[in-house]
């Protein structure tokens, strides 16, 4: 079995020592020190410590596992002992000790220890199988069997489940005074010798030998051993094995303090840092847990106090170097002073040190990938601190790594001073560090030393600030894992002053911990160094180790510099190169300066030969961290694209290689801008011209898209897996940079310069000198932006292939252009900046970004985004606050930063996620507002579009402000008050706050307050000012956006703490912007933000209103648009509901009413009918208006669009309430006539059957003459029935008109040519109305103005409106025609024209008045004679019994035949029901057929623009003029005829209308059958009779069926009630069969077809037509214009609407979403002599002001295939040409019908 490991401990009177003792013998219990004892116990070998009594666990001698603790407990004390004992071990071993500890309680012989176990049960961490009784002397072979048997299960529990043995470290005691000093908490830089001692008496013997002989302790801690120079590696083998053990015990306690513990195998990622996170705790809420975490937030944050972060003691074992321990004692003790010093040793050795900050940060490093170090590593050369340069593997030890690749990112800048004979010059270097070729100066040491040598350093770099971290820095402690053996680099970099410490750029590399015992770096950097400076104590009794190794470095050629602690002389040169100075009481200031006068001295003349990247090339004994294969793989592709750009020039490789974003697409842009701003009077032609060079442009970038470069980019983009892609782009970039950074260092140089000049210009005023330097700073801008060469650009070029090839719509199989946007996707997903406008062209790639926002969303989903956009002057800091408070990349360096605008993704984490209502943090970075290089105008509106479309974008935006210069704010302000107010104008609403940097003091509560207030007062200003230009009236900052001065206003610190570039960031800094994040967390976290598709919509309407001159006119919400197309579709749907349920129920009221059940019809009826459906759609309203996605945006209609539906059903209600009350009315005022009519019935069928018994008795007589006999017979009937009643004559409606034409003046010759010729009836579409007036004085020729035309049939329509309106409110179907109705609208027609005095140079013709007035009447005829005849049908008696005539005969037949009464009352039902049945089945079909038709044909399921598509469609297909003529002029009256065509057209192709028929028809003969059967079984069963049996049928049948009277009193004979329902259902069978032909066409006849219904339905919009184009709004919602504009989903051409050059006969061509950016002007009306600019056509009058026109670009086909189709009959429709400015571009006439049917597809998109 295998050997245990026992530790005791406890009581010391727990067990009694002696020689019986089986595991302690007398003689050890006497040894002050720890005892080990080798047992050989039943075989076993099994080793026992004895700690009974010992406090102090560190001083356990054992290299070896533990395998048990016995905790040994005396029975009757074991409960208090158990306690105190437990918690001891807790704080020695921590929680995980439990696994370990075995409970024994000892007895003395006689004692019964039962009860022991019960009383430790109570214990929560007690385990009663780790528990066992021995007596004390443990002496009994079975007792110590069984224990011993426990244990075994104990460990084999413990390896089941991967616990390893408990491992302890012998710390060797060290004395002296440096060690007193360690003591009470200062870190002294010096080594123990640590060795591994086995348990045996030679591991004892050296233990205590090394007690008595305590040694001055040296700078190296445990975990690293002594190098032996001798050469005894046999012996430092072992050593290293074992303590590499220790070692990794130690490095796993640590990771498992900083919860690391899982990192070291699953890595730390950026991703876990960087996005949207929890706040960042207060230093007094950091635990030890959270410390790791914290230091990374910090970092990121450029918090260079990450390495001092106070944390709260949560652990009692646990001492923090801030906090003091209060140690519990009895004040009442008399032994106070023993008790002092008895304990407070014990109990600080007993207290595990806190973590060392370089612990922290080295544990970090180890536990991240390579992307962390890299972004680490770059954070701590900001914050100006050290680097690891060489890195010891924390468990081999020996192995040494360099983290080159982290280290490829940092760059450096300095400046080189040159002093010549008169002058001095001064050049800048800017460079990765890593490709720098400088001197590198190596400090090590060799032994123990009292001084600090990581602190000399410092004051050798930077006085101010901690480059290396010390022994003296906060935080430090004596106890550290990770730190010796680590080697870092600093760099000094001069600014080019006189007070630099050197003058040129040098590397300071420091290696920690005793050289002596570090050979392999310590070889490293002696060979590496260009100046090696050694830290020994003395020279004069030098171990034998430190005397080689300065022999070694005295011979080599390289300078040496030798520091002695013991010494008290300064420099002395003992040969060439070769220095030895005192230490010895000597101020570090002193020993500093004279050191850098050595160092300078020892370097002149030397040629710098560090450069970092060669330690890739193979310097032996280290790993270079960029050698692995996913590195390679990532960097060889990377390579074969820098290969590609290395010898060339970069200009030349710019057009080379990225030849579509040089001057094709700055020529594009301009072009493009040109369309925006048209002039002339062709600007169609114009257009197509423009457009014609942006398709050549497009078309020439795609002929040289085909790089290598660009080819070889995206297919390593798409081939490589994830994250060898990140390698690859970070290798391209690195590499990139690297290659090309000559250039533009020497031009940012020259810029810099320049940039001063400029600044001291604009300061004196020098406005001439100031121009020329301005002109001279945009040229260099120039150059640099041509210097520049990197993943920007190459992605720049993807984005110009993409729109090139997409405008083109080429496809080739050389490049994937199509591909680009899903590539682009995935970088910006994983946190790369996109470019959002191209800073150089000033123009955003709307086809690129759209694209590429729409694989985001296909990548992503459609998430929800809070974009966050930043403004401010130029160089105010916005790049570096975003990349500090978000951890971004935006790009950061001196002099030109940003230019243009880039966007990147923030996520939100999962820990916050519940916190926010959006997704992601979108954040847009721009360049500087007031360029220095852009002058006048230029800058001016350069901003103002920078500003708009940056606000516009931003959920919130914020303000940098840099410094207090009340000038350069008002420039900024003024801009950005213009931006908000627009957005106010275009009813956008962002939020924003304004950031003061670099503010000196904003500690100073008094000066932010009177900051804030000239703040508000300098918004206010710049509101009035703004407003005057963008007139409107706002008077102070607040009536533009909400805004609260002293929340939204925030001041930050300056970022360097001192001058750069040798200046560490200001910590003040970082948390002003801690605190500015938090507050914008705070903000964001009450906003909805905006889905990434709206975002996308968002920056195609900016920017396209942007590129014309007026933002306000311009702006189109996209997104808001497509939501408000939606509801009005939800509308649709709903009105609809609401209107088939008023059908169903006015149906059923009608039926009521026509079978006199219902009297009166109320308010109270109508709302109980229609409750559910309309609290249905309310529901269905609430829930349209909470979706999550688009909430924001609904908001703002909800109320209204409530009212909306809440006044239809009121409209709906009071339509039927009038329509029912009139047919009500109508059946009151026919109540004596219908008594009559009853009477009239009974009469009829008494005579029909008394003349047929009359005929049967005089014999049989043929068909003929019973007919003749009955209609001699009937003649006489009626002619008795109606002796006194008058009929009502027929109208005749010419006769009438002629007459009331004549009464008005009119020739009747005239009246009768004007009808004959018939050109009244189509006054309305008359092309050109000069026909029809007569001008003063003319002479010549001439033509009415457009105006003048739009006027006239304004005019008409007017008339028609109103004559319509007027004829159908007199009651003609209730008490007939009268002429005066006619005259009465005459006269208004007459009066309207003799009101209507249009011009003063011309007059109406008579004709045009007879010929309006004959249209009229036209118009009106129709409803007048169908309202007569129905006044006929109701009231004249004469008209009732003819339409009886058909009946009676069948009677008086059927009579004549002898067929029973059961027969012919039997006939005379089916008869009855037939009508009735036919009526209520088409009543039934007509509704449910508008439903199924307006759910199944696509022109009737949408939106008023859905209609408009399919209207149009109809109209191209036909290609008939007339057609398109009367949609242009009346465009209701077209649509109205396409829904009734449409619908007749379904009903007669479909089955569906056929199948609705015949269900309808299945279930009213169900009804009808029902009710005969209940009816029969009912009267029957009570014996009843035919009139009881006749009221009970039909009142079962007047709940769907309108019945004729009918008596049953006729026919009293009648008993057999069963043979009378044997015959109707015969009848009803009869009549199934021929009511099965019935056609659908049958539906149109009754009250209200299905195409009437969907005219109600769909026509019940708007239709107002644009001022210009004639083209018709396409709002769904009529009654709109006083929430929402008017719109047309495109306009037409003028030409359409027949508009022309005033006083020409030219017909303007153009498109008025063209004019409307042009630089024309138009005529308002008919009597404007002063044209007015299209750019502010809606200041031109009320019909312009409700118009939205929004500048359209797109390729509209369809109208300009119209013009080329039908030109020649336009011109002869208007009388006009298209001749001269009116001439029809060439490129139209290509555009063919398809073409133009397409472009309706593209434009009405569903």
């Amino acid at each position: 079995m295998s050997e245990l490991t026992l530790v005791l401990t406890g009581d010391t009177n727990s067990i009694v020592f002696g020689r019986e003792n089986l595991f302690v013998d007398d003689d050890e219990h006497k040894n002050e020190k720890f005892s080990t004892k080798l047992c050989d116990l039943f075989g076993r070998c099994i080793v026992v410590i004895n700690s009974l009594g010992f406090q102090n666990v560190d001083k356990i001698p054992l290299n070896q596992g533990i395998d048990a603790i016995l905790l040994l407990l005396t029975y009757g004390q074991h409960r208090d002992q158990y306690s105190s004992g437990v918690q001891y071990l807790q704080k020695a071993y921590g929680e995980r000790i439990f696994s370990y500890v075995m409970t024994v309680v000892t007895y003395k012989l006689g004692e019964e220890c039962e009860s022991a176990l019960t009383d430790l049960k109570a214990n929560g961490n007690f385990a009663d199988k780790r528990y066992h009784t021995c007596n004390r002397t443990l002496n009994d072979a079975e007792e110590v069997q069984g224990l011993l048997k426990k244990i075994d299960d104990m460990v084999s529990e413990n390896e089941s489940q991967g616990c390893r043995k408990l491992m302890r470290y012998e710390k060797q005691q060290l004395d002296g005074e440096s060690h007193k000093e360690d003591r009470i908490g200062t870190e002294v830089e010096t080594t123990a010798d640590c060795k591994c001692v086995p348990f045996n008496e030679k591991a004892e013997a050296e233990y205590s030998e090394k007690e008595d002989n305590k040694s001055v302790p040296s700078e190296e801690k445990e975990g690293v051993f002594s190098v032996d120079l001798s050469g005894d590696n046999d012996k430092q083998s072992v050593n290293n094995s074992a303590e590499n053990n220790t070692n990794q015990k130690e490095i796993e306690t640590l990771l498992n303090r900083l919860h690391l513990q899982y990192k070291h195998d699953q890595k730390l990622s950026p991703e876990d840092f960087l996005g949207i996170r929890p706040l960042l705790k207060e230093s007094h809420e950091i635990s030890e847990g959270d410390l790791a975490h914290a230091f990374l937030q910090r970092l990121m944050m450029l918090d260079y106090r990450a390495r001092y972060i106070l944390i709260k003691q949560d652990k009692a074992d646990v001492s923090y170097s801030q906090s003091v321990s209060v140690l519990d004692g009895d004040d009442t003790d008399d032994n106070d002073l023993d008790d002092l010093f008895s304990t407070t040793e014990d109990f600080l050795e007993s207290k595990l040190s806190h973590v060392h900050p370089l612990d922290v940060q080295m544990a970090i490093f180890h536990c991240s990938d390579n992307f962390l170090k890299q972004n680490m590593i770059t954070k701590l050369s900001q914050c100006q601190y050290a680097l690891p340069l060489l890195i010891p593997n924390p468990v081999t030890i020996n192995d040494v790594e360099c983290p080159l690749w982290a280290l490829r990112q940092v760059k450096k800048t300095w400046k080189i001073s040159e002093i010549s004979a008169n002058s001095k010059k001064i050049t800048m270097r800017s460079m990765p560090i890593c490709q720098a070729e400088t001197h590198m100066i190596a400090f090590f040491r060799l032994g123990p030393l009292s001084l600090s040598k990581s602190q000399l350093m410092n004051a050798l770099i930077n006085e101010r600030h901690d480059i290396f971290f010390h022994r003296n820095c906060p935080g430090s402690t004596k106890s550290r894992h990770l730190i010796d053996g680590l080697t870092e680099i600093a760099w000094y970099c001069p600014a080019g002053k006189p007070n630099d410490s050197f003058t040129d750029c040098i590397a300071f590399c420091n290696l920690h911990g005793d050289a002596l015992l570090i050979e392999k770096q310590r070889e490293i950097l002696m060979k590496e160094s260009s100046v090696n400076v050694v830290l020994v104590p003395t020279l004069k009794k030098s171990h034998e180790s430190t005397k080689k190794i300065i022999s070694v470095l005295y011979k080599f050629s390289k300078p040496l510099i030798i520091l002695v602690a013991d010494n008290n002389h300064g420099a002395i040169q003992k040969k060439d190169r070769k220095y030895i100075m005192g230490l010895k009481d000597r101020s570090q200031s002193d020993v500093s300066a004279e050191l850098k006068q050595v160092i300078e001295k020892v370097l002149s003349g030397l040629k710098a030969s560090f450069k970092l990247q060669s330690m890739d090339c193979g310097v032996s004994g280290i790993r270079v961290d960029d050698g692995d294969t996913v590195y390679k793989k990532g960097k060889s592709a990377a390579m074969k694209i820098v290969d590609l750009v290395r010898n060339r020039d970069i200009s030349a490789n710019k057009d080379h290689y990225l030849p579509c974003q040089g001057s094709f697409w700055h020529d594009w842009c301009v072009k493009k801008r040109e369309l925006y701003h048209l002039k002339g009077d062709r600007i169609e032609n114009d257009k197509t011209v423009i457009n014609k060079e942006l398709l050549k442009i497009r078309e020439a970038q795609c002929k040289v898209s085909h790089s290598k470069l660009i080819n070889l980019f995206t297919e390593s983009l798409s081939d490589l897996e994830s994250k060898e892609r990140k390698y690859f782009l970070k290798w391209t970039q690195l590499l990139m940079d690297g290659l090309f950074m000559d250039e533009p260092s020497l031009i940012l140089q020259n810029y810099d310069k320049m940039w001063c000049e400029v600044l001291d210009l604009k300061k004196k005023g020098k406005s001439d000198m100031l121009t020329e330097k301005q002109t001279e700073l945009e040229q260099i801008s120039e150059k640099l932006q041509c210097a520049t060469f990197g993943l920007e650009q190459i992605f720049r070029e993807m984005g110009q292939i993409y729109e090139a090839h997409e405008a083109t719509k080429t496809q080739t199989s050389k490049i994937k252009w199509s591909e680009y946007p899903k590539l682009a996707a995935d970088l910006i997903i994983s946190g790369h900046p996109v470019e959002l406008m191209d800073g150089d062209a000033g123009h955003v790639p709307l086809s690129w970004i759209s694209s590429l926002l729409g694989a985001v969303i296909e990548k992503l989903g459609d998430k929800k985004v809070f974009v966050l956009s930043v403004l401010g002057a130029q160089s105010s800091g916005k790049s570096t606050m975003l990349n500090v408070m978000f951890g971004l990349q935006f790009a950061v360096s001196a002099g030109r930063c940003t230019k243009g605008a880039y966007m990147q993704l923030v996520q939100v984490s999962e820990e916050v996620k519940n916190d926010f209502k959006f997704d992601y943090f979108l954040v847009i970075d721009t360049e500087g507002l007031h360029a220095l290089e852009l002058a006048g105008k230029t800058s001016l509106h350069h901003d103002n579009e920078l500003a708009t479309f940056v606000v516009g974008l931003g959920n919130m935006t914020l303000i940098n402000i840099f410094g207090e210069n009340p000038a350069e704010m008002q420039d900024v302000l003024q801009i950005v008050v213009q931006a908000f107010m627009r957005m106010k104008k275009v009813k956008l609403s962002p939020s924003c706050m304004f950031v003061h940097q670099n503010v000196t003091d904003i500690a100073a509560v008094e000066k932010n307050m009177d900051g804030k207030r000239r703040l508000q007062e300098k918004l206010d200003q710049m509101t009035n000012l703004a407003a005057q230009e963008e007139e409107c009236n706002f008077e102070c900052f607040c009536d533009v956006i909400a805004f609260d001065v002293k929340q939204d206003a925030k001041y930050i610190t300056q970022l360097w703490e001192g001058s750069p570039p040798m200046a560490p960031p200001n910590p003040g800094y970082s948390e002003s912007i801690q605190e500015l994040k938090n507050t914008i967390l705070s903000k964001a976290s009450q906003s909805d933000g905006i889905t990434l598709s709206n975002f996308r919509s968002k920056v195609y309407d900016l920017w396209m209103a942007l590129m014309n001159e007026h933002f306000v006119f311009s702006f189109r919400n996209t997104a808001e648009i497509a939501v408000y197309r939606k509801l009005e579709v939800q509308y649709g749907n709903w009105t609809w509901e609401l209107r088939n349920n008023m059908l169903t129920v006015e149906n059923q009221l009608y039926t009521e009413i026509e079978n006199g059940d219902c009297i009166k019809v109320d308010d109270e009826r109508l709302l109980k009918d229609l409750n559910k459906t309309y609290n249905k759609i309310k529901d269905d309203m609430a829930s349209h208006f909470d979706d999550k996605k688009n909430k924001e945006i609904l908001v703002q209609w909800q109320g209204r669009f409530e009212n909306k539906i809440k006044d239809f059903h009121k409209e709906m209600i009071d339509n039927v309430k009038r329509k029912m009350n009139e047919v009500l009315q109508q059946k009151m005022a026919c109540r004596k006539y219908d008594e009559k009519k009853t009477e009239f019935s009974n009469q009829l069928l008494q005579k029909s059957k008394e003349l047929a018994e009359q005929l049967r008795e005089k014999g049989n007589s043929s068909n003929q003459e019973c007919k003749r006999q009955f209609d001699d017979f009937w003649h006489c009937w009626v002619k008795k029935l109606t002796a006194d009643v008058q009929p009502i004559e027929d109208i005749n409606l010419e006769k009438d008109q002629t007459k009331i034409l004549e009464d008005k003046g009119f020739d009747l010759k005239m009246i009768n040519e004007r009808r004959e010729k018939g050109e009244y009836k189509n006054i309305s579409r008359v092309g050109n109305y000069t026909s029809y007036t007569h001008k003063f004085f003319n002479t010549f020729a001439w033509s009415l103005e457009h105006e003048e035309q739009q006027m006239i049939r304004l005019l008409i329509k007017d008339v028609e409106n109103q004559s319509d309106v007027a004829i159908r409110k007199k009651p003609v179907a209730t008490s007939g025609y009268n002429s005066v109705y006619l005259n009465e609208v005459a006269s208004n027609v007459h009066q309207t024209l003799k009101n209507c005095q249009p011009n003063k140079k011309w007059t109406f013709k008579k004709e045009f008045t007879v010929d309006l007035l004959l249209h009229v009447f036209d118009i009106t005829e129709r409803w007048i004679s169908e309202s007569h005849k129905q006044f006929q049908m109701n009231n004249d008696a004469h008209t009732y019994l003819n339409s009886k005539k058909r009946e009676s005969y069948n009677i008086f037949k059927s009579f004549y035949d002898r067929n029973s009464s059961i027969v012919v009352f039997g006939e005379i039902i089916c008869e009855k029901l037939k009508v009735s049945i036919e009526k209520a089945v088409c009543n039934l079909t007509r509704i449910a057929l508008a439903e199924e038709l307006r759910c199944t044909t696509p022109a009737f399921n949408g939106n008023r623009s859905k209609l408009e598509k399919y209207v149009l469609k109809s109209l191209a297909e036909k290609e008939n003029f007339d057609d398109f003529v009367t949609y242009i002029q009346d465009p209701r009256k077209f649509v109205e005829a396409f829904i009734e065509e449409t619908v007749n057209s379904q009903m007669l192709r479909e089955n569906k209308a056929l199948n609705i028929l015949k269900k309808k028809f299945e279930d009213t003969f169900k009804f009808v059958s029902q009710a005969l059967f209940d009816a029969t079984t009912e009267v029957t069963t009570q014996k009843g009779d035919i009139v009881i049996w006749g009221e009970k049928f039909f009142g079962l049948l007047k709940d769907k069926l309108i019945l004729d009277n009918l008596s049953c009193e006729s026919f009293t004979d009648i008993g057999d009630l069963d043979f009378l329902k044997q015959k109707i259902d015969e009848g009803l069978d009869s009549m199934k069969k021929k009511m099965s032909q019935l056609s659908v066409k049958q539906i149109k006849e009754f009250r209200l077809s299905p195409g009437k219904i969907l005219i109600n339905q769909l026509c019940d919009c708007c239709w107002e037509k644009c001022p210009f184009c004639s083209a018709v709004c396409i709002c769904t919602i009529k009654d709109h214009a006083k929430d929402n504009d008017h719109s047309a989903q495109f306009h037409r051409s003028q030409a359409v609407n027949g508009v022309h050059f005033r006083s020409t006969v030219e017909l303007s061509v153009d498109f008025c979403t063209t004019k409307v950016v042009s630089d024309g002007s138009f005529y308002p009306d008919s009597t404007s002599e002063v044209p007015h600019p299209y750019k502010k056509y809606r200041t031109a009058g009320a019909r312009f002001a409700t118009w939205d026109i929004t500048p359209d670009n797109s390729k509209l086909k369809y109208w300009t295939w119209f013009l080329c189709q039908f030109k020649k009959k336009l011109e002869e429709h208007y009388k006009l040409k298209f001749e001269g400015r009116g001439e029809i571009p060439q490129e139209w006439r290509k555009h063919t019908k398809e073409e133009a049917i397409k472009s309706l597809d593209e434009m009405y998109k569903e």
